[in-house]
């Protein structure tokens, strides 16, 4: 007679059996794809390449109203106030190993892609703003304790003189696209590309300030912040070698530049501007 507890039993174990060896087998396929999927799943690498720059630039500024606050107590905003740049680009020739000199700049890129056609860059603008003298401007608050609200003449000898010469140092961030005009018909190589930029970032003054003659060259400082679009040609008349040309249009605030003297310390300006400026670059590939 057949014994079905015995029966069932066997057919059990036969099934766990089965089951173990499907399981086992399909762990056993499992595991060994993972390092295929893995070799075959190539691990992108954050930049492709990098660039360095080095060049130097010219620039034009809007009329700014320029607030004062100094530590006698004076108060005051002096209205609709001309500025100009010094490029001194004279020293290239005259002193050429000096080459901080001039209003220069430079970039320091990482390619995001193969195709070299977009990057990050850290960007630096030694620019240099400054008040012109002699002229005529409204000024209204308060000076050594005296209501002001009429034109004044900016003597540096009688009055004030400012300026950001060390300069007004515009720090920033900047993403790159590049769109291919030219490439070589043969090996693939840009030639010419038409290259677009925009940025933000902060701005390091050294404040040149002086008030009825008393003059000091003040610290550095973050005073503010700077945002910019940028655009213009990269011609490439080697490989790894460029240059490049771009105008420029920003926004640049400053909120607390110092403008301490020898006897005031603790004096603050606050103003803001729109400046256009012309770059003109040398720039050097460098393969990862």
């Amino acid at each position: 007679m057949l014994n079905w507890h015995k029966f069932a039993a066997h057919k059990s174990v036969s099934v766990v059996q089965m089951n173990y060896k499907k399981y086992a087998l399909l762990f056993i396929i499992v595991a060994f794809s993972i390092p295929v999927v893995a070799q075959k799943k190539e691990k992108k690498p954050w930049f492709y390449g990098m660039y360095l720059q080095w060049g130097y630039n010219t620039e034009t500024y809007s009329r700014s109203d320029i607030h004062f606050k100094l530590s006698n107590g004076s108060n005051f905003t002096l209205h609709d106030v001309e500025a100009h740049d010094s490029p001194d680009m004279d020293a290239v020739t005259s002193k050429p190993l000096e080459i901080s000199i001039p209003q220069y700049n430079y970039r320091i890129g990482f390619y995001l892609n193969k195709q070299k056609t977009r990057s990050i860059e850290l960007n630096f603008d030694h620019l240099k703003y400054i008040v012109t003298d002699f002229q005529k401007v409204h000024v209204s608050g308060t000076i050594n304790g005296k209501p002001a609200d009429g034109d004044s003449i900016l003597n540096p000898a009688t009055f004030l003189h400012l300026e950001h010469t060390d300069g007004a140092n515009l720090l920033h961030i900047n993403y790159v696209g590049q769109e291919d005009i030219i490439n070589n018909k043969t090996s693939g190589r840009k030639i010419l590309t038409a290259i677009y930029k925009v940025g933000a970032g902060i701005n390091i003054p050294r404040t040149d300030f002086t008030w009825k003659g008393e003059r000091l060259n003040n610290n550095f400082h973050i005073a503010g912040y700077n945002i910019s679009a940028e655009s213009g040609l990269r011609w490439y008349p080697f490989k790894k070698i460029f240059l490049e040309g771009t105008g420029k249009m920003g926004f640049v605030k400053y909120l607390n530049a110092l403008a301490n003297t020898e006897e005031l310390t603790g004096n603050r300006v606050r103003h803001h501007f729109f400046y256009g400026e012309l770059i003109a670059t040398i720039g050097f590939d460098i393969n990862f």
